[in-house]
């Protein structure tokens, strides 16, 4: 669960630019159905990280208290994606 809400997002940007990852490329889709090999070796950009990993997590959980907490950060990453892509298509 450390990797969700806004914790897990500067993880995940700190992440992408410790490795001179790209924050966004609007035409570099994300790929879901990588197997662990694919996914250690991807080249993608953070905000897919949030599509091929970051937004799966909160279906993985098993306890009620987890299944809450994870319900609210998801909800937190989706609402930073959505504000991220407004932000982006001004510009």
């Amino acid at each position: 669960m450390d990797a969700m809400g806004a914790i897990g997002i500067a993880r995940a940007f700190a992440y992408g630019g410790n490795y001179n990852g790209a924050i966004y490329i609007p035409d570099c889709q994300p790929n879901i159905n990588m197997d662990e090999t694919e996914y250690r070796n991807n080249k993608g950009t953070t905000i897919n990280h949030f599509y091929e990993k970051l937004l799966l997590i909160k279906d993985m959980m098993n306890t009620d208290c987890a299944k809450s907490i994870a319900q609210k950060w998801d909800g937190y990453m989706r609402e930073f994606l959505k504000e991220f892509y407004d932000e982006w298509n001004e510009q």
